[in-house]
């Protein structure tokens, strides 16, 4: 085995449904499976053979969502055009055909409510008892049996009777779909009696209102005198009206725009100076042209004799601005002229624009009570027609009524009748049995999974390696009572057979289980405690392991047992081992040889210079063991202390190999400090006594502290032969040699 080898880390847990698990625990659990798989078939058969045997009858059924129309048309539909609306008829008539009206009538047409046999569902004579049950009763039993199933893509649909006596359920059948082809008829007759009757009524009524609407109507004609023009042509006159109105008073509206802005622009002209005058104006009045030409020239006149430097005092200068004064009154005369005439011209417009405005209101309010006329004889003339079409309509179907009633038609009838049913529906035993099969199989497989999902304890050398990741460096048998004997070779395969049982269990008590490896060297656990041996050597072939932890996660694992094994192991080869009892709580190495606990490790701790006495001479060639000694108050601190990394380096410089037993992991910490003081720890799991998620805590704690973890030895396995052996070798560890005595 190489480093390469060994895993580094836990494999991730499986899903509890995957293939590996199933097969694991097929594996494991396999008779769970097959005593639940042959109880389930049993049972499945026990139950199918004691089933009364059921019959049914089919009938088959048309139903047409549209009844027959010979006229044309159906005076009563029973179904309406359209997907959703067939889809509704056809789940009415399926309830119509298992209603308990029909089958009352069923019950009281054959007689099924003094039918014992009936009502028991049992064959006809075999229960000769008389019984009268109500007619409702029976009905239920009736419905309890029937059944209807559509035809998928079609009109059809099958009725199915389930009963004991498959001539009665023929019987039953035909009584069913006969009541509820005559039912269907006779609710279609009613329907169209009372159409009828209700068509005669309407046909009455309406008649008499459409002859009350065409007096109405006739009387309004004659109130509003619609004798000759009608309404399009008077609503045309008033129309063309208000458009001539409309026109004509825009054309005010805008004559009135330009006469305000005639009279804005001269109001605008300066008093003081009226020479700036609108061209349009000087235009159209000749008189005023003239006058502001004066004017003007008068100033330009006033302009020139003062710069000819004549002051205002000049006569001549004097008779220019009397003359241009005299020029502006004249001007601003015809001005004010002017503006008299531009006044009046606007008070005309604007009793033109009111007079207008007057008579196109007028028109809009004839236009309007010529629309409210015209709106009140639409509707007194569209409820004339709309009485005249009904009375048509209803005057119509009144006589297809009477004649409907003549020859009635229905729209449901039997395709098939039933048959008297040959071969019984229930009970199927190869469903059945298959069924039961597979349940049973799949209930195993339950059980099986759950039982291996539910026991968390180690069983197998595999899973306990995938779980905790790391390497298994082998594993040793139950070495306890008959399996004590079993593992040293006395019985079981070989030459020993013969022995008494008896005799054999009396020669195993008297041999130390712990120090087999020694007492029978070629026994099933001396060749797997080698097997571990040469395990731990060739993983660290370049550097060798000097100092081995030997430690578990909880106690009565045998880690004791496993340091003792493997130190015994190594000590064969010749290398002198020295087994320490580091369990300074709960020491067991001293009462494997029989020796008192007064001194060891805590003496060599307080003296050191007394360690060359404190080893115990075990008898076995190159083995020594240092025994704990007195239990110290604090033994966690001893683990920690410098004297005791120096008694480790003193028990390395006189032995080769030094194998140490520590207290379980999950209980103190002690066996977490030694493992960061030896070269590798190897972790002791106990089949079906070791939890796995114990071990796994005991893993994380010694990688946590960066300890080396070599691997596992899987302890008490039952099968101890079977991992290692068959064949020759299996003989072989059957004829061990008499046991090594101690020379102690």
């Amino acid at each position: 085995m190489t480093e390469s080898l060994i895993p580094s880390s836990p494999t991730p847990p499986e899903s509890a449904l995957s293939g590996a698990v199933l097969l694991r625990a097929l594996r494991k659990n396999w008779p769970i499976v097959l005593v639940v798989f042959v109880g389930s078939s049993l049972c499945a058969w026990l139950y199918t053979t004691n089933q009364r045997k059921v019959y049914q009858a089919i009938a088959t059924v048309q139903l047409d969502p549209q009844a027959l129309t010979p006229l044309g048309h159906a005076v009563v539909e029973s179904g309406v055009d359209g997907y959703w609306s067939n889809l509704e008829y056809f789940a009415t008539q399926h309830q119509v055909i298992t209603s308990r009206r029909v089958a009352e009538l069923v019950v009281r047409k054959l007689g099924l409510d003094t039918d014992s046999a009936f009502l028991n569902n049992r064959l006809a004579g075999e229960d000769a008892s008389s019984a009268k049950v109500p007619v409702e009763m029976a009905a239920e039993a009736v419905r309890a049996r029937l059944k209807v199933e559509p035809i998928e893509d079609s009109r059809l649909v099958r009725v199915k009777y389930s009963d004991a006596d498959p001539e009665r359920a023929q019987r039953v059948l035909s009584a069913v779909v006969d009541t509820y082809v005559d039912q269907n008829l006779d609710t279609g007759l009613d329907a169209t009696n009372k159409t009828v009757e209700w068509l005669d009524t309407q046909l009455t009524r309406l008649k008499s209102d459409l002859e009350a609407q065409e007096m109405e109507l006739h009387d309004f004609k004659i109130k509003y005198n619609l004798l000759s023009v009608s309404y399009d042509d008077q609503s045309n006159m008033v129309r063309a009206q208000i458009q001539q109105l409309n026109t004509e008073l825009t054309s005010l509206k805008t004559r009135k725009q330009a006469v305000e802005a005639r009279l804005s622009s001269l109001n605008s002209i300066d008093a003081t100076d009226p020479a700036e005058i609108p061209a349009s104006e000087l235009l159209a009045s000749g008189a005023l042209a003239d006058l502001r030409t004066s004017y003007v020239k008068a100033k330009g006149d006033v302009a020139i004799l003062r710069a000819s430097g004549k002051g205002d005092n000049h006569p001549d200068m004097r008779a220019l601005v009397a003359q241009v004064e005299t020029a502006r009154v004249a001007l601003l005369q015809e001005l004010k002229n002017i503006q008299n005439g531009a006044q009046m011209d606007l008070a005309t417009v604007n009793r033109q624009v009111s007079g207008l405005s007057g008579l196109f209101k007028g028109a809009q309010q004839e236009a309007l009570q010529l629309n409210l006329k015209e709106l009140e004889y639409s509707r007194l003339h569209r409820s004339k027609e709309n009485t005249e079409k009904l009375f048509g309509m209803v005057l119509e179907r009144s006589t297809e009524s009477g004649l409907s009633k003549m020859a009635p038609f229905n729209n449901v009838r039997v395709l098939d009748r039933p048959l008297k049913p040959r071969a019984p529906i229930f009970p199927n035993n190869s469903a059945n049995l298959a069924v039961g099969m597979a349940l049973g199989l799949l209930l195993g497989l339950a059980g099986a999974v759950g039982r291996d999902l539910l026991d968390r304890s180690v069983r197998t050398s595999e899973d306990t390696e995938r779980d905790l990741g790391l390497p298994l460096l082998g594993t040793l048998p139950n070495v306890s009572g008959e399996a004590s004997a079993s593992s040293t070779g006395y019985y079981g395969r070989g030459g020993y057979t013969r022995k008494g049982k008896k005799e054999l269990l009396a020669r195993a008590s008297a041999v130390v289980p712990e120090l087999l490896v020694h007492t029978y060297p070629k026994s099933v656990v001396a060749e797997a405690a080698r097997a571990i041996r040469t395990n731990l050597m060739f993983m660290s072939p370049d550097n060798p392991y000097r100092s081995l932890l030997v430690t578990s996660a909880g106690p009565a694992d045998g880690k004791t047992t496993v340091a003792t094994y493997i130190a015994i192991a190594i000590a064969q080869t010749g290398q002198r081992v020295c087994l320490v009892d580091c369990d300074l709580r709960r020491p067991r190495l001293h009462t494997l040889f029989k020796e008192k606990n007064d001194q060891g490790v805590t003496t060599a701790l307080l003296d050191p210079s007394q360690l060359p006495s404190l080893f115990l001479d075990t008898g076995i060639p190159n083995l020594s063991v240092l025994r704990a000694g007195p239990t110290p108050p604090n033994p966690a601190d001893l683990m920690h202390s410098d004297a005791f990394a120096r008694l480790l380096q003193e028990l390395g410089t006189q032995f080769d190999r030094v194998v140490i037993d520590s207290p379980p992991i999950g209980l103190v910490t002690d066996g977490v400090i030694l493992s960061t003081r030896v070269d590798a720890t190897l972790l002791v799991v106990r089949a079906l006594g070791t939890r796995r998620d114990a071990a796994k805590r005991a893993v994380r704690s010694l990688r946590d502290v960066g300890a080396n973890c070599a691997g596992f030895v899987l302890n008490a396995v039952a099968s101890q032969a079977g991992y290692y052996y068959s064949g020759y070798y299996a003989s072989y560890a059957a004829h061990p040699e008499p046991p090594v005595t101690s020379s102690s």
